[in-house]
């Protein structure tokens, strides 16, 4: 995949919030009206447009009707050793930047087993409310 593409209401905003994430700018650039750029991070590229006349996104998270795009989920298994602590460090350095609101979090770190795997899960959500997951690989069972 290339990019995944987030639509936001206050790009500057968005910016400060995803360099909380360990994500950089690495393009400027407008699309014919608006400010836009992308940032590379945890693994990937998102790239960030501004809306100037934004509604608020539908609750995907909360709300169980919902239809469409889900969330991001980004692999911390090879950054951190301890979910709940990460999420601890990212809220303080979240509160320390003023233009930003506090974390939001969806989903305490919790573990869930998928597949073969034992995954910690968190969520939070972004600058626009919008769902993002952290999963930790914990423990494989089988055979490899």
């Amino acid at each position: 995949m290339h990019h995944a593409s987030i639509r936001t209401a206050n790009i500057h905003q968005a910016i400060a919030f995803y360099e909380q994430l360990g994500f950089t700018v690495c393009e400027r650039f407008t699309t014919g009206y608006t400010l836009a750029c992308w940032m590379t991070g945890l693994g990937g590229r998102i790239e960030l447009i501004q809306i100037p006349e934004p509604k608020p996104a539908p609750d995907a998270f909360a709300d169980e009707h919902y239809v469409g795009y889900y969330h991001l989920s980004f692999d911390l298994t090879e950054i951190t050793s301890d979910l709940p602590s990460w999420l601890t460090s990212l809220q303080e350095r979240m509160a320390l930047v003023a233009e930003l609101p506090p974390l939001k979090i969806l989903l305490e770190p919790t573990q869930q087993q998928i597949g073969d795997r034992i995954w910690e899960v968190a969520f939070i959500a972004d600058s626009d409310g919008l769902p993002l997951e952290f999963i930790r690989s914990l423990v494989k069972f089988g055979n490899s």
